[in-house]
């Protein structure tokens, strides 16, 4: 017989404000680049904040909450086939944190934002708009990051469609609701693990870190 599910507390606060966050700041980039929206002043701003931001989720990952942990939701393959089977059988499996394919498209997402983030500093148009950094690297290195920094935006539409369906999948198919718990950091669990949760003064800390070590690499450079 399974255990009544309890409500337990599984997200931090630093970890939901940062995807919450990161959302924006990704579409407000969007509207200013693709669409230009905003001034593209405002693009380079939101790129730089966006860097900051990926520089703090990876110090998060080492350094945070249990559920925030790179060590805790990055699984092999093996566990990921695993956990899709038990989806498509309709099985309510539900983790404390990121599932073994929600892992997967944390490092994905984040590693195609950083990208984008690090070519933009390197990107010009050869008329009125480069980079903070591109006086700095041959002319060679500014083609080739400008190529990826046109690129990286189709492959991170593609990685957030397959996110989208993949958390629309798990509430059809699992009944499993992986959005709610992202707002107020809350679940309900047949089997609560026992987590540790770090200060919210140690993700201040780090995300005042990340942001001076973005301002030191543009204000050296």
């Amino acid at each position: 017989m399974s255990e009544a599910p309890v409500d337990v507390r599984v997200w931090d606060l630093p970890t939901r404000v940062f995807h919450w966050l990161l959302v924006a700041l990704v579409g407000l980039q969007w509207a200013s680049g693709e669409f230009r929206l905003l001034p593209m002043q405002w693009h380079y701003r939101l790129g730089y904040a966006t860097l900051a931001l990926v520089v703090f989720r990876v110090a998060w990952g080492f350094a945070g909450s249990d559920t925030s942990r790179f060590a805790q939701f990055v699984r092999g393959p093996g566990a990921v086939l695993r956990h899709l089977a038990s989806v498509f059988r309709g099985e309510r499996v539900r983790h404390a944190g990121h599932n073994p394919l929600g892992g997967w498209s944390v490092l994905l997402m984040l590693a195609s934002i950083a990208l984008q983030a690090v070519s933009g500093l390197f990107t010009s148009d050869d008329i009125s708009e480069e980079g903070p950094l591109v006086a700095h690297v041959a002319t060679a290195t500014v083609h080739g990051m400008t190529r990826i920094h046109h690129l990286c935006p189709t492959v991170l539409l593609v990685l957030i469609v397959l996110h989208v369906a993949a958390v629309l999948g798990h509430r059809v198919f699992g009944g499993d609701d992986l959005i709610t718990p992202m707002l107020h950091g809350r679940a309900r669990l047949e089997h609560p693990p026992r987590l540790r949760f770090a200060p919210t003064w140690l993700a201040l800390l780090l995300l005042a870190a990340s942001a001076a070590a973005v301002w030191t690499l543009l204000a050296v450079f």
